[in-house]
Order: structure tokens, then sequence, then C-alpha cells
């Protein structure tokens, strides 16, 4: 950077000209335009599909079919657009912590300016309460400045002559002249920002709504093109083979899966947001069911981001509330210091004694002490000293023994003060006052819990390695301590305890590392400094707090005091979890069996046994009220949830294949037995892929046996409802040709049959496979 500034200040052409080589000091925004974002999301597998149907429904002049399925596919994309925004709303809040004004020195004058003005090399003015501006050099004067939001320190650093502050960190006590030394993007800020739009969580929900759209296109796609194949030998009429290609289309879409993910997200978010935790992305309550490792932040998260006094050692024989007393006479009432807000605190309930305050001169951070002068008892007057141990040695006579008790303080990670008094010219230290940010009263249970459910938490934080140390065996962490530096690329949840001095960008590689080993990451903070890790972690958790910056990182925030919702996030996503997988494996064994059941059909009796305004009638009174599974009863599993679809789509595999015999033989009753024609057999393979689909549902949604669990009310209704109109429909002939009652009759009861044995299969397969 050009260092040729005046510590007077700069021109208003050279500080123009500096504007146009660095840009303006405030954090860039480059977002598409929300139509691109929405027509963006018809560029997807599900989408093409449903896009591809469509035009062949409107190629057949099949108009009212071609609409609904347009519905389905407007629908889906809808709640998907809805949904995004996520990394521009934390952009946006991280621009705020800029300071939007600044008090700076042009043309050898003081003038306030935006911030977004500041350049490299002007001269600014940091008073007590302001936002430091940008990254800057203090010239004269001193301050101490919270950076607690920024670095993750718990205690206020101070900055005399010769050293560095950073934008957005705040002034809380003391002034000072300042030489701005970058802006924008190059400050630590400008960084932090950087990396949050950089970020691009793994989201395990997309790879499951991915990798079920493969398999199925990779297994019913192959069925599909025989069938075609085969009707095309059979020298099926164009128009007929048409119809067919598009039926064997409709069955391989799953149209209602993307809307179940975000249903089932819905539901569990309401859940969540009467026991104060808000889902600001639906996708986090299904990420934190498969959540194995939970980055936590100390300061704020784990801890309460409030100092106060821990302990007081007398020296020299004077009693503890003395010492107290004394540190509490040298503590300003006025500054928003956090440290002298604990010292007073500390001493409130400590009789005064008599002593009265004569005058009070502030802690200056050159001599990194603050004094009082007093009036004892007896009235003679006497000097008191509050401050850093060293500083107070200089210039009291300690005992013996005081280095070493202030190194065992300090080795514990608490911020340690010495305490001096006597007349003027004869001071001696009297005690020493250990102030710690101590953990929240939750956050060892927290921890214990999570390890009980198969979820490690590894502590990342900005402070010392001796004070995250201390923490962490309080709360229960367990591991080693790293301390600064980016962390090893082979880095696993077991190589490693605590993580400490570590800055923003330390934090967002970490957690990148561990998505790397395929673990499921989740991020717990509340400053600025961890929006970059909160926005890459598949589950950012914001304390109630946090900053705006890192509530917009985070997909989920507690609106309440504590960490409790964590815990009841994760066991709310792992019951979501398993309706989705029930959802899931219903869905696949279904559309398996369908596409089969179109080539076996063809080939019993000559002609296509579904037409696709039956298909598109089955999407709608089959998927989709299929979608009360997700409001079903369902009980947690005692480890992080994995999808694991190959299994998945073998247990799909074995049902659909049993399912199948069952629609087959049911077919051939109809064709052999009670000679239906052509349309009749069409609304027979209509009703029993309908009841088959029932039997399916009841049998899928229970790990054990299906009568383990009463089925959800929604469940039953939407059951009941799917059964109903079918009846209806097959019995009166509406789009499709009528049968008598005793046939819908028995093919209802032979499908209750079928979910008894099915269920048998189930049971074998999921062991088989150790789906738990």
């Amino acid at each position: 950077m050009d260092r040729a500034a005046d510590p007077t200040g700069l021109t208003s052409a050279e500080a123009l000209r500096r504007l146009a080589e660095h840009g303006p000091n405030a954090v860039a925004e480059s977002a598409p335009p929300a139509w691109r974002a929405f027509l963006a999301k018809f560029w997807a597998p599900v989408p093409w599909l449903l896009e591809a149907a469509v035009v062949l429904q409107i190629g057949l002049h099949e108009y009212v079919e071609a609409g609904v399925i347009a519905a389905l596919l407007l629908f889906n994309v809808t709640l998907a657009f809805v949904q995004e925004g996520r990394a521009s709303t934390a952009l946006a809040a991280l621009r705020q912590r800029l300071a939007p004004t600044a008090l700076v020195r042009r043309d050898g004058r003081w003038v306030r300016l935006p911030g977004a003005e500041v350049v490299p090399g002007d001269v600014v003015r940091l008073a007590l309460g302001a936002a430091v501006p940008a990254d800057a050099t203090i010239v004269s004067g001193s301050v101490t400045v919270d950076v607690s939001m920024l670095t993750g320190e718990s205690v206020p650093v101070d900055a005399a002559a010769g050293a560095s502050v950073h934008g957005g960190s705040l002034v809380r006590r003391g002034q000072a002249v300042a030489e701005v030394t970058a802006t924008g993007a190059g400050t630590l800020l400008g960084r932090t920002a950087e990396l949050v739009r950089a970020a691009h969580p793994r989201s395990t929900e997309q790879a499951a709504i991915f990798a079920v759209t493969r398999n199925l296109a990779i297994v019913n796609g192959t069925f599909a093109i025989l069938l075609v194949a085969g009707a095309h030998w059979l020298a099926l009429p164009t128009a007929d083979l048409v119809r067919l290609a598009l039926t064997a289309l409709l069955a391989t879409i799953p149209v209602a899966l993307p809307a179940t993910f975000t249903l089932s997200a819905a539901f569990g978010a309401r859940i969540l947001a009467r026991h104060g935790v808000l889902l600001t992305r639906l996708s986090a309550a299904h990420e934190a069911a498969a959540m194995d490792v939970l980055c936590a932040d100390k300061t704020g998260t784990l801890t309460r981001n409030a100092l106060e006094v821990v302990d007081v050692l007398p020296l020299g024989g004077e009693a503890r509330a003395q010492v107290l007393r004394l540190a509490a006479l040298a503590s300003s009432e006025a500054d928003q210091d956090p440290i002298d807000a604990a010292v007073r605190e500390a001493a409130g309930s400590v009789d005064g004694g008599g002593a009265r305050l004569v005058r009070f001169i502030p802690f200056d951070p050159t001599t990194r002490r603050a004094e009082a002068v007093i009036l004892d008892e007896s009235g003679r007057e006497r000097r008191v000293l509050k401050g850093a141990f060293v500083a107070i040695a200089e210039v009291a006579q300690a005992p013996a023994d005081a280095r070493r008790l202030a190194d065992a303080l300090s080795g514990q990670g608490h911020r340690v003060l010495a305490v001096a008094s006597g007349p003027i010219g004869d001071l001696r230290m009297v005690g020493l006052v250990a102030l710690s940010d101590p953990p929240r009263p939750e956050s060892a249970e927290l921890i214990a819990t999570l390890r009980d459910m198969g979820v490690r938490t590894l502590m990342v934080t900005g402070d010392s390695p001796a004070t995250a140390t201390a923490i962490a065996a309080k709360v229960g962490i367990r591991g080693a301590v790293i301390a600064a530096g980016a962390p090893p690329e082979s880095i696993g949840p077991g190589d490693v305890g605590v993580y400490a001095r570590v800055l923003p960008e330390d934090k967002f590689r970490l957690v990148e590392a561990l998505q790397s080993q395929g673990h499921a990451v989740g991020m717990c903070g509340d400053g600025t400094n961890d929006a970059p890790a909160l926005r890459q972690a598949q589950i950012g958790i914001a304390v109630s707090t946090a900053t705006d910056a890192a509530k917009a990182a985070a997909g989920m925030v507690l609106t309440e005091p504590g960490l409790a919702g964590i815990v009841l996030a994760v066991r709310e996503g792992r019951i979501a979890f398993q309706r989705l997988r029930a959802y899931a494996l219903n869905m696949l064994t279904k559309k398996i069996e369908i596409v089969l059941l179109l080539a076996i059909g063809l080939a019993m009796t000559g002609h296509a046994v579904m037409t696709p305004a039956l298909m598109v009638l089955m999407l709608v009174t089959n998927d989709f009220l299929a979608m009360s599974l997700t409001t079903d009863r369902a009980s947690p599993s005692s480890s992080p949830s994995a999808w694991h679809m190959r299994n998945v789509t073998l247990t799909a595999l074995v049902l659909g294949s049993c399912k199948l015999a069952f629609s087959v033989g049911v077919l051939a009753l109809g064709l052999f037995r009670m000679g239906l024609d052509a349309a009749g057999l069409q609304t027979l393979a209509f009703t029993t892929l309908v009841f088959g689909s029932q039997a399916v549902l009841y049998v899928v949604r229970e790990r054990r046996a299906l009568w383990h669990s009463r089925p959800g009310t929604w469940v039953l209704l939407a059951s009941t409802a799917d059964i109903g109109i079918v009846v209806v429909l097959a019995r009166w002939g509406v789009l499709m040709e009528p049968l008598p009652w005793h046939v819908l009759g028995t093919v209802l009861a032979a499908a209750a049959a079928f979910a008894v044995v099915l269920d048998q299969v189930k049971l074998r397969v999921l062991s088989a496979l150790k789906i738990a």
C-alpha cells in the first residue's frame, strides 16, 4: 500500500484518486436478478423430466394432462425458489458492520464522511463507543477495542501508538488518531465477507434427491428403453407407441420428491419454532439429522461472553473483601469497560469500609494500569493501582510467591489483574483478581448429550490455547489442542478437541477439511468471524446473542438463551429423516414396479395396460397424497442419519419385485379368469397399483413390524381419501372403464393380505442390509 500519507490527512483530490484505485470501503455485491434465479430452477433433473412430459402431452393434444403436469412443475420450482438467498443476506449483514460514517481528516480539517468513502492513507479519529471504519494503525493516543465478534477473543484488546486495529471492532475506552491501512475487501471484515460469498455448503438433502433421481433413472430408464423397443417390435401404431413412452416417462418421474422434502422441512420448522429454534434455511432440519461433528465457537457460544471475577487471591495478609474493595475503587463507573464492570459487580456486596474516592485516573493502555487516590478510614491519603501483573510489579513491592500465583491463574485461562495499595512512594501488591468468561450452565450437558447421540464436539476459537483448554475441560471436550495456522488437510474429529488462535478463514478451512473426510459438519457460533464457517457447514447454528452477520449466514438461529435447541434440532431432524426415507423407499418401490408392469402387461395383452391420463391421475391421487408420510409418527435413531442410497435402492428392488408379482397376478386373473377387455384391464391395473401402493406405504413407514406403531392422523386421512377417490372413479367409470363392486372389494382385500406378507419380506431385507 502507498504509505506516503501525511499524518495531517489527505487532500480531497488525493482521496478521490485512491478511491478510484482501491474502490469503496464496502463489501462488493453481485447477486443475479430474481427472475434469473427463478428460471434457473427449471434446469435440473426432475424439472427436465416434467418438461419433457409436458411437451409430449401437448404433442398428443392432451392439454388438460399437460396443464396438470405443468402445475406440478411450477409448484416444485416455486417452493425451491423461496428458500434461497442466504448468502446475499449474510453479505448484507456484513456490510452493515462497516461503520456507516467516519471522522476523517481531509484538507487539514476534520469532516464526517460515509464509511464507504474512507481510503487507505486516510487519518481517522477513533472515539469512545465508535466502530473502527477500516483496518488502521494507531498514530497517537490509545484505545481499548472489543474484537470478540471479529476474532473470538473474550477480553478487550489494548492498542497504543503503532498497534493495529481492525475495521468493525468497537472502541470501549480511550480515543486515538489512526491511519487507515486497508479498506473494503482488503480488511479482515472484508476477507470474512469474501469467504461467505465463496462458501458452498455440501447439502446432504440435495445429494439424497440427486441419488434417488439418478438411481431411479438408471433402473427405470433401462426398462423403459426395453419396453419401447419391445412395443416397436410388436408393431404398435406410432400414436400408441408415443403414448406408451409418455406413460413410461411419467411412471419414472419422482414428481413429488422435491416438494416432499420441502414439506417435511416446513413441518419440522414449525415444531422447532415452538421451542425457540428458527430455521432460516428449511433444509437445515434435514442436515441436522446427518451431523456427526459439531464445531463450536467458544466465546459467546459455549461461554456467556460476559467476564466475571472467578477468584481473588489476597497477598501479604490482606482480606479477600479488602482486595475486591480496593480493586473496585480503581475501576471506572462511566466507561463501557467489561473488566471494570465485572470487578465492580463482584465487589457490589462488599462493605465500602469507609474509604472515600478523591481522584480517579482511568486505565491507560500505555502504562496498562488504572489509579485511584482515596482517603482511608483514618483520613490518610493512599494510592490504589489496578492493572496487568507486570505493570503493577514495576511500581509496587510484590511478595515472593506473587509471580508463581499469577502464572498459575493465567495457566487456567484466566485474565489476571494485580492490585496494589499504600501511601505515595510505598506501594505494595495486596492481591490478585482472576477474571474469566465462564461456560454456559448447559454447555457440558449439551456436549455429553451430543456424544451419546454420536456427535463429536470440537471447540474452535480465536482465544488463547490456555483459555480454550481450561474451558474445554469444564465442558467435557476431549482431545488434543492445536494452536494457530491452517488445519491439516487430513484432519479428523478424532485428531483434535480444541482448535485455538484461529482466524475466520481457519474456521472455514477446518469445516472444509472435515467435510472432505466425509463428515456432515455443524458449526455453532455467534460472531462475525464465524460467518464463513457457519455458511460452509451443512448446518450453521447461530446462538440468540449472535451478530446479524452470523444469523444471516446460519441455517438455524436459536431465539432463546441456551443451547438446548441444538439437541432438539438433531432429534427432530432424525425423526424427519425416518419419514423421508420411508417416503423415498415407498416411491422407489412403486416407480420400479410400474415400468416393469407396463412391459409385462404389454407382453401379456398386446396393448398398454396404463394410459398417460391414468398415470397423471395416479401422480395426483397417489404420489402427492403419500406426502402425508412427512407428518407420520416416527422415532429418531441413536446415531447420525445417512441415506446409503445403494441399500435403499436394493430394498426397493426387492419390495418392488414382490409388488410386481402381486400386480401381475391380479392382472392375469382379470385377463384369463374374468375375461376383461382392454379398457377393463387398464382400470384393473390402475386400481391394483393404487391399492398395492397403499399396502407398501403401511409396510415401509415402520422399520419394525407394520403394527408396531399407529400411523399418523394425516396418513390415515390421506390413505382413506386415496382409496375413496379411486373407488368412486373406478366404479362410476370416470376417466376409465367401470368395474363392479365385488371386483374392487376383492382387489382391496387382496392388497391388505399382501401387506402382511410383504412386511415379513421387509423385516428380513432391512436386517440383511443393516438399515436401522
